[in-house]
């Protein structure tokens, strides 16, 4: 009894989806691009253990999350950076190693953990900025 070959192309696929998602998920960022972001983490590391909510904002692609309550660099310092960073997840992100990632647009950005929100930096034409927190899922 003969298989169809769209079965056979299938059940290949489903074996290796597995393999590309994770060779995905274990991309290197570029040398220089790592540099670069390294560099931003340790101005952003810093304002926070200082509990520089300014320097913070500084950082952040405002309006942040195109959210008028965390609003512009004059409202984030006083009602976004006291609501995302809270003593618990500032030592989070001072202590986490951050994981590149790159979308399927060529942009590139890190991410931080801290238990269930992921902490989101991009790459922009301004350097890298804190971008976004999302859900970890």
């Amino acid at each position: 009894m003969k298989t169809p070959s769209g079965v056979l192309i299938a059940a290949l696929l489903l074996q290796l989806f597995p393999a590309v998602a994770q060779a995905q998920k274990t991309a290197e960022a570029p040398v220089t691009l790592r540099q670069e972001f390294d560099a931003f983490l340790a101005k952003f590391r810093a304002a926070l253990k200082a509990n520089d909510p300014a320097a913070v904002a500084g950082m952040t692609q405002l309006p942040f999350m195109k959210n008028d309550y965390y609003g512009d660099v004059t409202q984030f310092p006083t009602k976004g950076y006291p609501d995302l960073f809270p003593p618990k997840v500032r030592r989070c992100i001072a202590n986490s190693n951050a994981t590149y990632d790159r979308d399927q647009e060529g942009n590139d950005s890190f991410h931080i953990s801290c238990g269930e929100e992921i902490f989101v930096f991009k790459k922009t034409p301004q350097g890298f900025l804190f971008t976004e927190v999302g859900m970890n899922d």
